[in-house]
């Protein structure tokens, strides 16, 4: 006996209907796509001096670990703060990334999207919105061209709409949805980069940023349709519990 609409159990229901997404291919890409999680040196090319501890206190004096913890779940820079960049073994288009990390007082990291695409880490704290920069905790970092004249090399980059830092040696939120550069089928751009939503600590900073090219520091060569994931791990030190990337798709 086949059962009536009108008489079926919510769980042949919802059986129903997921069965029907599954067939047509229905769900956005960002439902049916699980995060990566990069806390692990395993997800790095290199991992150099980077390490896995089990917890750390930041300094609020000075730009230094206070305490490092031995155990698991925390991604950091080694004792000193001064390892090499992290560069990701997988590659990412468009993505959405949830990091939580947390520096010391005065200290400086960032994360590349695509490995050239930065958003800056910073101990901010205090800092008025008045004078806030590109180079500040959530600003999406300057270009830079040697070629031109000593003021005009840096250009570009984009300060946050606001000081959202927490003070040094507390954890802190980013959330960031990034559309990569587009190409047409011979290879040339088409589209530049954009920043689609940028929080930090759950507030908006950045909406809807576009970026011509990459900024400075990134990763060498062109631009192109995929890039790893890349933080900067030489200005001092940076710690991360949870970092995490999602495919996404985004118009």
């Amino acid at each position: 006996m086949v059962e009536s609409p009108f008489t079926m159990s919510k769980p042949t229901i919802h059986l129903i209907i997921s069965l029907l997404i599954l067939l047509t291919g229905r769900g956005s890409s960002e439902e049916q796509s699980q995060p990566l999680s990069l806390v692990s040196l395993t997800e790095w090319k290199v991992p150099g001096t980077w390490a896995i501890a089990g917890n750390l206190v930041g300094s609020t004096q000075e730009k230094k670990w206070k305490s490092i913890e031995p155990g698991e779940g925390v991604l950091y820079n080694g004792s000193e703060g001064k390892a090499g960049n992290l560069e990701s073994r997988k590659e990412h288009g468009d993505v959405e990334i949830e990091a939580e990390f947390m520096v010391p007082k005065g200290s400086n990291s960032g994360i590349y999207l695509m490995g050239r695409y930065e958003v800056q880490i910073l101990d901010s704290y205090g800092k008025a919105d008045a004078v806030l920069t590109y180079g500040d905790c959530g600003g999406i970092y300057e270009r830079w061209d040697e070629s031109k004249p000593e003021k005009e090399k840096g250009y570009e980059g984009t300060a946050p709409a606001t000081n959202a830092s927490s003070a040094p040696g507390a954890w802190q939120t980013f959330l960031i949805r990034f559309r990569a550069p587009r190409f047409d089928g011979e290879g040339r751009k088409i589209a530049n980069a954009r920043f689609i939503r940028v929080e930090h600590n759950g507030v908006v900073i950045h909406e809807d940023v576009e970026v011509t090219g990459p900024t400075r520091g990134g990763i060498d060569g062109p631009e192109k349709a995929l890039g790893p994931i890349s933080v900067q791990g030489d200005h001092g030190p940076v710690a991360f519990k949870k970092l995490e990337v999602r495919p996404a798709k985004f118009e």
